[in-house]
């Protein structure tokens, strides 16, 4: 009766899911499987490790394609800030919090007793989610779901309405927790001097982190200073 009940429970989940997703399962294991973490899997239902993996890559081709195409004119140091900040752990996270994707997740007794799941595992499932989508049916359906859901965040890319300053914001950090100011060092150059790519890395305590691209020193400095932030797991928004 238990095990009964639990399946209607999982059908019902996967039906609403579906819903939020506007999109239809032919294969509905795949959509299970890309909300499985793995502090739930089993040996008949692994968990979305695989799918997110395959997801990340696809999520990756589609937005690169998409700016590619979309502005013809922009440097590669450009275009590379633009989906950086698209296809961020952040942005994700953001978009399947918005999806309620939450609801759908299957997790091990711990996290679910949790207050709140972390960012990075809301962004995980999404990216199962576009890999179970492509699986199901196929790149023109995962990249028009994708361009769909990702939309708003491109506009406000495009349109610097996203813009912080992450080196404050990092600099503040280091200060109150570790009593470091971070550095930045450019490691590369490249391009013509009227289009030139510069390459930094940041520098904490002389240890290096995160590495940002720009077409100057400042801008790839704040790519640098956010891919930072993020990695060191600091709330910015």
């Amino acid at each position: 009766m238990v095990l009964a009940t639990e399946k209607k429970e999982l059908a019902d989940k996967l039906v609403d899911c579906q819903k939020k997703l506007a999109y239809s399962f032919k294969n509905i294991k795949l959509l299970e499987n890309a909300l499985t973490h793995t502090s739930f899997k089993t040996p008949f239902n692994p968990s979305n490790e695989r799918l997110e993996f395959l997801g990340d890559a696809i999520l990756g081709m589609v937005i690169s394609e998409h700016l590619f195409k979309k502005f013809p004119d922009y440097s590669e140091g450009k275009l590379t800030k633009i989906k950086s900040v698209v296809v961020s752990r952040a942005t994700l996270a953001k978009i399947g919090t918005e999806m309620g994707l939450k609801e759908y997740i299957s997790v091990g007794k711990g996290l679910k007793e949790s207050t709140s799941f972390p960012k990075s595992l809301i962004a995980n499932v999404f990216e199962a989610i576009i890999a179970a989508i492509y699986m199901d049916g196929g790149l023109k359906v995962a990249n028009d779901f994708i361009l769909k859901s990702l939309k708003k965040e491109i506009n406000i890319v495009c349109d610097n309405k996203h813009d912080k300053n992450y080196k404050s914001i990092l600099q503040h950090y280091c200060q109150r927790q570790q009593g470091y100011i971070p550095r930045y060092k450019i490691i590369k150059q490249s391009g013509p001097d009227h289009d030139k790519t510069f390459e930094v890395v940041t520098l904490i305590n002389t240890v290096e982190h995160c590495t940002g691209l720009g077409s100057n020193k400042k801008e790839a400095e704040q790519v640098a200073a956010k891919k930072t932030l993020e990695y060191l797991a600091v709330e910015i928004e």
